[in-house]
């Protein structure tokens, strides 16, 4: 199956406006049963309704350095799966079952999961949080030709990669577009990224020098090893080059450490601060700081502007023993595509879903977003915030939205 003879078809969901900038996580994968949930609408593929179940395989973190990003994600897939399938459990009378496999962050334990489940007959894929896992997911999903819908995993190298890979959060570019709004004229600007030595933090690296390279910026790194505790020498490293602009793109539990450093070392008085906001348990981690740094928001809380369906999936999140957080929305996000996939699609065969997903714009969380039918990057609002307040009672305040269209990534010809 391939979508490249219907593009032209479709180029009307192609925006082309474009801005600059990056930051912030990635996270993983969950074990454990099955779960019901399910319905909107009948079948598009014309398929007689029955029983048969729909098994989605849902491998997240649930252990391991991202746990907490897979907790938001699965939070808010189940609490998604109950809104699009308006608490029936079923979509197109298909009952949804729903099995969580925890990969613990391990690529290696995600593909062995995928595998397994694959092989029971699994047709529907969704989950990862962490971008190295996703790398590893995506070609066993086209190989296999299932569904695979990739969670928080922001790295821009998922976005086209085959036609059987979509993504249900957003990818680096998006970040590094939204970060650029802030910036104003990038020529002859000095640019130090300043990330770990992983995926997520290379793929940063490289989507910075991308976007305001090409603006004329002078784009450097400074990569720490994802392991290291004592980041003083890397904030020392990042004062002594004398950048204009700063932009941070960590994740996981050394932050505190690191903004620490930063702001020991005089980083953050030295010029302009760039990071993207994390989750509420990191707004208090940036202390004095918080004032200092200008944030690019992929969502918090309250940021959709409380659209109906922004105050379903809290109201539901909550309901449930939860607290929304960053990552809600890609797994709400998520099941709103496997429901879809299923009610306009297939209940059995993925091509069909593909197709039904391609080009679909509909409300989710952040506000509307559209599934770019060219090479699948799911273009959706991004946030500006500034933090108030400090410790237990510092809080993020929308400065701005930025339109999907304005900070939607250039189309990526897709691998098949």
């Amino acid at each position: 199956m391939r979508r490249r003879a219907n593009r032209a078809s479709r180029a009307r969901h192609s925006p082309t406006d474009i801005r600059t900038f990056a930051v912030l996580a990635a996270a993983g994968l969950l074990l454990t049963g099955c779960t019901a949930a399910g319905t909107a609408g009948g079948s598009g593929s014309g398929e007689a309704a029955d029983d048969a179940a729909v098994k989605v395989g849902l491998v997240y973190s649930r252990t391991g350095l991202l746990a907490d990003y897979g907790k938001q994600y699965r939070d808010g897939f189940m609490a998604g799966l109950d809104y699009a399938t308006k608490g029936t459990g079923k979509v197109a009378g298909h009952r949804i079952e729903v099995t969580e496999q925890d990969d613990a962050g391990d690529p290696g334990k995600a593909v062995s999961a995928a595998k397994s489940l694959i092989g029971k007959g699994y047709k529907v894929l969704a989950g990862t949080t962490d971008s190295g896992v996703a790398l590893q997911m995506a070609p066993l999903a086209a190989q296999n030709k299932v569904l695979y819908v990739s969670g928080p995993a922001a790295t821009d190298a998922v976005t086209g990669i085959n036609d059987y890979t979509f993504r249900s959060g957003r990818q680096s570019y998006q970040d590094i577009l939204t970060a650029g709004t802030m910036l104003g004229d990038a020529k002859g600007r000095k640019v130090t990224v300043l990330a770990q030595d992983s995926t997520f933090g290379q793929a940063n690296v490289a989507a910075v020098k991308a976007v305001l390279g090409a603006k004329g910026a002078q784009v450097g790194s400074v990569l720490a090893p994802p392991g290291a505790t004592d980041l003083t020498p890397f904030a020392r490293q990042v004062k002594a080059g004398g950048p204009d602009l700063v932009f941070v793109a960590w994740a996981g539990s050394t932050a505190p450490a690191l903004w620490t450093a930063l702001d020991q070392q005089g980083v953050l008085g030295a010029g302009k601060v760039v990071t993207g906001l994390a989750g509420t348990a990191s707004y208090p981690v940036f202390g004095a700081a918080g004032s200092k740094v200008s944030f690019l928001a992929h969502y918090f809380p309250g940021a959709g502007g409380g659209n109906a369906v922004e105050k379903a999936m809290l109201g539901a999140v909550t309901k449930a023993g939860g607290t929304p957080d960053l990552f809600t929305p890609d797994g709400f996000t998520a099941a709103q595509m496997v429901v879809h996939a299923v009610a306009e699609g297939s209940a059995t065969d993925p091509a069909a879903m593909v197709k039904a997903l391609e080009g679909w714009t509909f409300e989710g969380p952040k506000g509307e977003q559209q599934v770019r039918a060219e090479d699948h990057a799911l273009l959706q609002p991004m946030f500006v915030a500034r933090l108030t307040g400090k410790g237990a009672g510092a809080k993020p305040g929308l400065l701005d939205t930025e339109a999907r269209d304005a900070v939607a990534p250039p189309v990526k010809p897709s691998a098949g």
